[in-house]
C-alpha cells in the first residue's frame, strides 16, 4: 500500500521589528511610491541582534505553532531540515541547534540545506521520498531567514527587496481517511545563472577580509532584469510539470502559492500559466522577500485566515539564487 504524505501543521513567525518604506526613505534614496510600484512591497520585518529572534530561534516559536495544529509533540519528529542561506552559525548546523531548542531527545535526524528562495519547497519534496519509503514517519521542514545581516543598507536596489521571518510545516505519513496527499513534484537547478544572484565574498574561495568591510563588498548582489527573466519562465513551466505528472489541470488548481519575491514576477507568471489572480496568494506587501521562508509563511496566513481549506489542490512553486527552482502539487 502507498504511503499518502500529508501537510499536518504550519506555523510562522515574524520578528517584532517593522521597517516600512517610509522608514527606509531616510536611509537611501528612494520612496514608498517607488518601492511599492516595482515591487509590491509595503514593509518588511526585522529580526532583533540582541538575540531571541536569529533563525533557530524564530523556527522553534513557529513550529510550537505547527506542533498544535498537527496534534504532536516534539520527539513524534523524525527528521529537520532546515532551509536557510543566513543560518545561525557554519558550525553546527541550524537543524541541530533547534532539535535541541525543541528538547528533541530521539535523536532525529537533523540537516541544513542552502537552495536559497527554493529552499522550503526542496526541503518538503525530500521528506516526501522519505516518508514514502516508511524511513520516517513525520519530518519538520523550515524556511527561516535573517537576511537582513546580509544586506546592504545602504544600497537601494537591493536593501528594499528583503525582510527576516520564518515558515515551518510538519510533514508526515497520512493516517487519517482523508485525500491529503502530495501528488507529484519537480525539482531543479541551473548553475549557469550563479552570477544572478549571488554572495561571493565570505566563503572558502575568498573569506571576509577588512578591505572586504570597508568597500561594502560582503553582501547579497543580484541582476535584477536577469533574474526577473529566468524566473518567470522558470515559475511557469515547473507549475507545468507538476501539473502533467499528476494528470491535473490548472483550472483544478485551487490556489497557487509562489515564491514572493516581486509582485510582478508573480503577475508575470500568472499571466504565462493563464491562472485566474483571484487563485494566486499574494502576502510579499507585508513580508518583502523572506527567500525560504516566503512560501511557508504565504500557505500558513491563508491556512489560517480560512480560504486554505482541507481537500483543496495547492500548487506550490519557487525559484532562487543557484539558481535553483521547484514546485509541489498536493492535496492539503
Amino acid at each position: 500500500m502507498d504511503i499518502k504524505v500529508k501537510i499536518k501543521g504550519t506555523g510562522i513567525y515574524a520578528p517584532k521589528e517593522v521597517r516600512t518604506n517610509v522608514d527606509l526613505e531616510s536611509m537611501v534614496e528612494t520612496s514608498d511610491e517607488w518601492i511599492y510600484e516595482r515591487t509590491g512591497i509595503r514593509q518588511r520585518h526585522i529580526c532583533s541582534t540582541e538575540g531571541g529572534e536569529w533563525p533557530s530561534d524564530m523556527a522553534y516559536h513557529a513550529t510550537q505553532d505547527a506542533l498544535k495544529a498537527a496534534n504532536l509533540e516534539p520527539n513524534d519528529i523524525d527528521m529537520i531540515i532546515f532551509a536557510s542561506v543566513t543560518p545561525d552559525y557554519k558550525l553546527p548546523n541550524t537543524a541541530c541547534i533547534l532539535q535541541q531548542k525543541l528538547g528533541i531527545t530521539n535523536k532525529c535526524a537533523a540537516i541544513d540545506i542552502a537552495a536559497a528562495c527554493s529552499g522550503f519547497v526542496y526541503g518538503l519534496n525530500m521528506v516526501t521520498g522519505l516518508i514514502r519509503m516508511g524511513a520516517i514517519k513525520n519530518a519538520l521542514v523550515v524556511g527561516s531567514e535573517m537576511l537582513s545581516r546580509e544586506v546592504n543598507w545602504e544600497d537601494r536596489n537591493t536593501c528594499i527587496l528583503f525582510g527576516d521571518g520564518c515558515g515551518v510545516a510538519i510533514v508526515g505519513a497520512n493516517e487519517d481517511d482523508d485525500d491529503s496527499d502530495i501528488l507529484s513534484l519537480e525539482l531543479g537547478a541551473d548553475g549557469a545563472g550563479k552570477e544572478f544572484f549571488d554572495q561571493p565574498v565570505g566563503g572558502a574561495v575568498d573569506p571576509i577580509t577588512t578591505q572586504h568591510l570597508d568597500e561594502r563588498t560582503h553582501y547579497m548582489q543580484m541582476k535584477g532584469k536577469e533574474m526577473f527573466r529566468v524566473a518567470t519562465r522558470t515559475l511557469a513551466e515547473n507549475a507545468k510539470k507538476v501539473l502533467e505528472k499528476a494528470g491535473k489541470d490548472l483550472e483544478e488548481v485551487d490556489w497557487l502559492i509562489p515564491h514572493q519575491a516581486n509582485v510582478r514576477i508573480i503577475e508575470t507568471t500568472g499571466k504565462l500559466l493563464g491562472i485566474n489572480p483571484e487563485k494566486v496568494i499574494v502576502n510579499i506587501d507585508k513580508y518583502a522577500n523572506t527567500s525560504a521562508a516566503t512560501v511557508p509563511i504565504a500557505m500558513h496566513e491563508a491556512i489560517v485566515d480560512g480560504r486554505i481549506k482541507r481537500g483543496q489542490l495547492l500548487l506550490l512553486d519557487a525559484f532562487g539564487a543557484g539558481l535553483t527552482s521547484g514546485a509541489t502539487l498536493l492535496r492539503y
